[in-house]
């Protein structure tokens, strides 16, 4: 056994929801290297279960408990498996690094076959810190809270499954922005810039930016265009009356129910998550290769 002076002592691993079998052969490697270098791997009991892993030797721990009893996680699946892992995180500021067994892999950003290499960067100390910000949502009825929710990506006021469009009022820091008619609008930070909010039209925002995005979806009228605000400004939305429920989600979770009255406000949320990246990371080679922008020179 190869004892090593790190800084990660326990490492956790976490995997995406119904993990297939290429997830739990990355797990396993990565579990056996660590048991290998004298370190102490832990797995949450959901990931445990999803990928059939139930061994003696490695600690199970809950999702929420993950953050404190961990000096670094590791996220293995795509990017929507780091944006479930960083509403257990983000409060402790456990470093996340991410294992792309997904499709795009902005997030999750190490390539299966080089996660031994990278994982042995990180425990010698090579890697970079990444903190993402994040937003705090709130829906308010007669000034009463009745639902929180936090998103590393975005906030998403639409229609549900109606083809009819929705009103709204849309306030930036106690002033007016305007009335809208439209699908919905998405809210976004500087990380879910480059996902729902790009294929809406909205920019590309760079991670390290304190910036909201606000971009409308399908506006009825041309002159609606998507606003960059401060990151720290408090948006607030009224619900109008509508012929249907207007409706939110975070980070893609399940909706729930605006109705007419309803307030719903965002702003950037206390806690950040907190990326790592092994040697080699470039937001714009990323972009370069999951946005297929051209790297060539006439």
């Amino acid at each position: 056994m190869v004892q090593v002076a790190t800084k990660f002592k326990n490492i956790g691993l976490m995997a995406r929801m119904g993990a297939s079998a290429p997830v739990r052969e990355t797990l396993v490697l990565i579990i056996d290297y660590l048991h290998q270098r004298g370190l102490n791997p832990l797995i949450d009991d959901a990931s445990a279960a999803w990928a059939g892993i139930d061994t003696p030797d490695i600690q199970k721990v809950t999702r929420t408990a993950m953050g404190d009893a961990c000096d670094l996680v590791v996220v293995v699946g795509g990017d929507g498996s780091i944006l479930a892992a960083a509403r257990d995180l983000a409060k402790s500021q456990t470093p996340v690094m991410g294992v792309n067994r997904g499709r795009l892999g902005f997030l999750s950003d190490v390539a299966p076959e080089e996660v031994l290499q990278k994982l042995e960067q990180v425990i010698n100390g090579q890697y970079t810190l990444d903190y993402r910000t994040m937003l705090h949502i709130e829906i308010k009825h007669n000034g009463k809270p009745r639902f929180e929710a936090m998103a590393l990506n975005d906030c998403v006021l639409h229609a549900g499954k109606s083809v009819h469009m929705i009103d709204f009022e849309l306030t930036i820091e106690g002033s007016q922005v305007h009335r809208q008619h439209s699908d919905g609008l998405i809210i976004a930070t500087p990380t879910g810039s480059t996902a729902y909010g790009l294929s809406a039209g909205g920019p590309i925002l760079h991670p390290s930016i304190d910036a909201i995005v606000l971009v409308p979806l399908n506006p009825h009228a041309l002159s609606s265009r998507p606003i960059v605000v401060s990151g720290n400004s408090e948006i607030k939305i009224k619900m109008a009356s509508n012929r249907v429920d207007a409706m939110v989600s975070a980070d893609g979770q399940n909706s729930v129910l605006l109705h007419e009255g309803d307030w719903l406000h965002v702003r950037k949320h206390p806690y950040k998550l907190v990326l790592l990246h092994p040697p080699g990371y470039d937001f714009y080679a990323a972009c370069r290769t999951k946005l297929g922008w051209h790297n060539d020179m006439d």
